[in-house]
């Protein structure tokens, strides 16, 4: 089965909040006949749509080929939350890499956040930029870690934008009785994730990129030039070729499906809150808590809390993702259990073994990009910009971010999935028991 179409309907945004809130842009036209370009993007998410805009602002000859719609994917349904650094903390960083390449990857993190930030202000989208990230902890050892990481942030990164937080000042924010304390993150943010998209599609295609929806790539084709096969009968002939497709890559190109695996992910909005909204959040920030399955919600801007939770690793969504996700939602704030849930959707995200960014070189002339576990908003939108530089021959910080380990998920093709699954289910039954 092909997660492409598992769970959505062909061309058609899903029933959520963002797509509810969003204009959407007229259809891009259908792929047909035979096409010459520079270059050739499959995925027209935010890694396809920013490699697009840059390599037509150095002046190539851009052809980007999206699936269903621009933003369809995990572009269009996150938590839009813009985060710091990496995925994966400095700590961990150092000892994986070194204390170079750590601050490298640490400078790469801010200029994502700095490019998402320019991009909506430099081409006016409606995106909605506001600052402050939370990190809630369920346990105070988590506390106490945290607050140490921020001391180290400061010392070591010259990064003095994270504030820690005790109990009473946590809760002053997050009014829930699930935390012990944590931190705020004010050079973090939020966006309007879909809107974002589409704002990325609207300034690649005046930049004179061509953008074609409802056209699915087939097959690849190496060599000299690249030829990209669709569904719709076209031919794409480019030379060079940029993967940017994460969780619905499928088998489209094998040896980077073996490191890049897609989970689904979950959110509700529930109805306007009212004068409720000061139960949930006394500040305009989004949270994201210590739990190995996150959960991670914000207000949206007319009043709803917007509340992402739940995983799972199959093909197929849930048939009740509102149950899924108040699950959780129920146990950080339980005096919500009389609110009305308006929408619910999923999506489908991509995750490496050690959810650093899986940045390859498949063949000399084949660039791919994926696999952000989490933190896409900001490296996804970096990543095209990485990927059209290196496409022009400036690949110092794609060789960089290549360098990173990335594994193979152990088990082949037949067995990566259920592995998942089980490794998966230790980790939540973890956070289950508080352990």
């Amino acid at each position: 089965m092909n997660l492409l179409f598992a769970n959505d309907r062909r061309a058609a945004y899903p029933e959520s909040w963002y797509a509810a809130t969003s204009t959407p842009l007229p259809p891009f036209p259908v792929a047909k006949g035979e096409m010459r370009a520079d270059v050739c993007i499959i995925g027209g998410g935010y890694t396809g749509l920013s490699a697009a805009l840059h390599l037509a602002q150095r002046g190539l000859d851009v052809v980007l080929l999206e699936a269903h719609r621009v933003g369809f994917g995990a572009s269009g349904r996150n938590g839009g939350q813009v985060g710091s650094g990496q995925r994966v903390d400095q700590v961990t960083l150092e000892k994986l890499v070194g204390r170079d390449d750590a601050r490298k990857l640490w400078d790469i993190g801010e200029e994502a956040k700095g490019l998402v930030r320019g991009l909506i202000d430099r081409h006016g989208m409606d995106a909605g930029w506001r600052s402050g990230i939370v990190h809630a902890c369920w346990q105070e050892g988590e506390v106490r870690e945290a607050h140490v990481y921020a001391e180290k942030l400061a010392r070591d990164y010259s990064y003095d934008q994270v504030e820690p937080l005790d109990r009473a000042a946590l809760r002053a924010i997050v009014p829930s009785p699930a935390y012990q304390g944590g931190e705020i993150d004010h050079g973090a943010g939020h966006v309007h994730p879909l809107r974002f998209a589409l704002g990325l599609a609207r300034a690649a295609a005046e930049a004179g990129a061509r953008l074609f929806e409802r056209s699915l790539a087939l097959e690849i084709t190496r060599g000299a030039v690249v030829r990209v096969k669709t569904d719709t009968g076209a031919v794409v002939t480019a030379d060079h070729l940029v993967l940017a497709c994460n969780g619905y890559l499928g088998q489209l190109m094998p040896q980077v499906a073996a490191r890049v695996m897609p989970i689904n992910n979950f959110i509700v909005a529930t109805e306007p809150l009212g004068d409720r909204v000061g139960e949930v959040l006394t500040r305009d920030v989004a949270v994201a808590d210590s739990k190995f399955v996150v959960n991670y919600f914000r207000l949206s801007e007319d009043g709803r809390l917007l509340f992402g939770g739940g995983e799972s690793y199959g093909y197929r969504f849930p048939a009740d993702i509102a149950a899924v996700v108040c699950k959780p939602m129920l146990e950080v704030y339980p005096h919500l259990k009389d609110v009305r849930i308006d929408y619910a959707w999923g999506g489908t995200l991509a995750i490496t073994m050690n959810r650093l960014p899986a940045f390859l070189r498949p063949a000399p002339n084949i660039l791919s990009a994926s696999g952000y576990s989490g933190h896409g908003v900001a490296m996804a939108t970096l990543a095209g910009k990485v990927l059209a530089e290196a496409v022009a021959g400036q690949a110092e910080k794609f060789e960089l971010l290549a360098r990173l380990p990335i594994r193979r998920f152990p088990g082949g093709a037949a067995l990566r999935n259920p592995l998942l699954v089980l490794a998966m289910t230790w980790y939540a039954m973890r956070d289950r028991l508080g352990i």
